[in-house]
């Protein structure tokens, strides 16, 4: 039995403070207020007889006692999370045929999660998935080649299609470790006459997020020569860690790129805050509560396997890396 007052939602304000150290961002992420949000914490450190950060300081550190009931802490709320995700669709033996498209962002993490709990509930179905760009999965919905797709969307209206956005996805900076400095609000100190020392390095003008870094750029009068043209995000990426330039990209981007992740850092965007949404999209003829279900189970394995995991590795992303609720 849990000592009286350790409760869920407290874990949760504990988990959001030792993160951002700001009672403000951790009510953003909870969705509580920020006298709740102290309320919360005070009731668990009083039924934990400990205090779990140093409220004196700001933004609030971690106490050692803190520290380790944050890891047990974490490793709770991710296997809730996931229990979660795992029992939000519903029962889809009915359907006799499903074909899904999902960007190769989730290729690492969430597409793997996501085939394993729809294979157990397609017990009769003919299921087909593929990973593609963003322009061929909507391309191919356009065309009725998929009943589901998962891609960055433009923005524009698709006749004939529903669109159920899913996460916030904003553009940060990457560059090789120890080249530009950050403050604790993780953007970078650098001008853009530094950035201009190393090239940028930028994705391939065909993929729908470069014409969206471009678009962002232009509205902020921005240029930077072009010599590296890359389809490969993690060739990018690898890039970036030789040291030879900087690029754009997004969380998303980032977490797919752990391998390199001691050898790059990241930051806020500098010039401008800017970003993609990630959208599910169906056709409107088409089992209606089907797609509905597959969101919501997409945004919670996206919030679990993709964001929790970001934030604590970048907490200044909190209330800007976030899934978008229906």
């Amino acid at each position: 039995m849990l000592t009286k007052g350790v409760t869920l939602r407290g874990l949760e304000v504990f988990a959001a403070l030792a993160r951002t150290g700001s009672v403000a961002q951790a009510a953003e992420m909870t969705g509580l207020s920020q006298p709740a949000v102290s309320q919360q914490l005070r009731n668990l450190e009083k039924s934990l007889s400990c205090d779990l950060v140093d409220h004196s300081r700001r933004p609030m550190v971690v106490t050692p006692a803190g520290r380790t009931f944050l890891a047990r802490t974490e490793a709770v709320l991710a296997e809730l999370r996931l229990a979660q995700s795992e029992l939000t669709v519903v029962d889809l033996s009915h359907l006799p045929e499903l074909s899904i498209g999902l960007i190769d962002d989730f290729d690492n993490d969430l597409t793997p999660r996501l085939v394993t709990i729809l294979a157990e509930s397609l017990t009769k179905c003919r299921f087909k998935m593929i990973t593609a760009s963003s322009h061929d999965i909507i391309r191919a919905m356009e065309e009725r080649e998929l009943h589901i797709a998962v891609a960055a969307t433009t923005g524009a209206l698709h006749e004939g299609l529903v669109e159920l956005p899913l996460v916030q996805d904003p553009f940060i900076l990457v560059a090789p470790k120890g080249f530009i400095g950050s403050s604790d609000t993780g953007l970078p100190k650098v001008s853009v006459s530094e950035l201009n020392t190393l090239p940028f390095l930028r994705y391939a003008r065909d993929q729908l997020i470069s014409q969206q870094i471009d678009a962002h750029l232009t509205r902020q009068n921005l240029t930077f020569e072009s010599r590296f043209e890359i389809g490969s995000h993690l060739a990018l990426m690898a890039m970036v860690a030789r040291r030879i330039g900087w690029a754009i990209t997004t969380p998303l981007g980032y977490m797919r790129a752990v391998r390199f992740h001691d050898q790059i850092e990241a930051y806020a965007l500098p010039f401008g805050a800017a970003g993609r949404t990630i959208s599910l999209f169906s056709g409107n003829d088409w089992a209606d509560q089907v797609p509905r279900d597959v969101a919501k189970t997409m945004r919670h394995l996206i919030q679990t396997q993709m964001i929790d995991p970001a934030l604590v590795r970048l907490p200044w992303l909190a209330g800007a890396f976030k899934v978008i609720d229906s």
